[in-house]
């Protein structure tokens, strides 16, 4: 994070799956760092009641001196049902009866909520943290209409600059526009590869990204774009060619 950060790099996002708790993770390395941006891009909601996500976001906060954005979203179907024997039902529905919670907690120390889902009233206090900035993961219109009336953005991940251009951009924008807020943040995930041969390059994130080909959500964003696969949306060529691409991205 050091070296990154001493390289210039405007931010740093984690995400959290089978190896390191980003929010831990990043805990720590604020408090080596000085002024590059931490993000978790992203953490799964269902495991996490929304009161301790609140709870770590403010301590991570805290400890990287209020650098911290908070990435959250609904993992997949697989992971919360048949790895953690949680229920996905009714996702976008959860998302928003989390963020009910989530965010009153964040902004204001407090909160009194009674869905279906939660019911919580407690509050925290986080002296040294202010609210961290939220985005959700969000790749189908339902799930960014929601980011675009209660976030700051939405994070991605493998969809590629046309879909990004027709379908994501318009139709947050647009939901931020009808809730009154202003203009929210598209956070690109994409893989890129420095390289001279490209589609040796591009077969090599094929190999190493394949899995995600068959993951729904993620193969309704490549459809859209056309794509085969994690390779056809890679940012791939030489230092040239990457910059033409990232300026495209932009």
């Amino acid at each position: 994070a050091q070296r990154i950060e001493t390289l210039g790099f405007h931010s740093l996002w984690m995400a959290t799956i089978y190896n390191y708790d980003a929010l831990t993770a990043l805990a720590a390395i604020g408090t080596v760092t000085r002024e590059i941006e931490l993000g978790t891009a992203v953490v799964a909601t269902h495991p996490r009641h929304p009161m301790a996500m609140a709870q770590q976001a403010l301590t991570a906060a805290a400890a990287c001196k209020n650098r911290f954005t908070l990435g959250i979203g609904l993992s997949h179907r697989y992971v919360i049902e048949q790895e953690m024997g949680l229920s996905y039902d009714r996702p976008a529905h959860h998302m928003r009866e989390y963020l009910n919670v989530l965010l009153p907690l964040l902004q204001t120390g407090t909160v009194d909520y009674k869905g279906d889902l939660y019911r919580t009233n407690a509050s925290l206090d986080v002296p040294e943290a202010s609210a961290p900035p939220v985005v959700i993961a969000a790749l189908g219109p339902a799930m960014l209409k929601l980011a675009g009336n209660r976030t700051a953005g939405t994070t991605l991940w493998l969809t590629g600059v046309k879909t990004i251009a027709e379908h994501t951009v318009p139709t947050i924008i647009q939901a931020a526009a009808d809730a009154g807020r202003k203009p929210p943040r598209v956070i690109a995930g994409v893989p890129v590869v420095l390289a001279s041969d490209p589609d040796s390059a591009r077969a090599m994130v094929d190999r190493q990204l394949g899995p995600y080909k068959n993951i729904p959500s993620y193969r309704a964003m490549l459809d859209r774009e056309g794509a085969s696969g994690p390779g056809d949306v890679a940012l791939v060529g030489n230092e040239s060619e990457l910059r033409q691409q990232l300026q495209t991205l932009r």
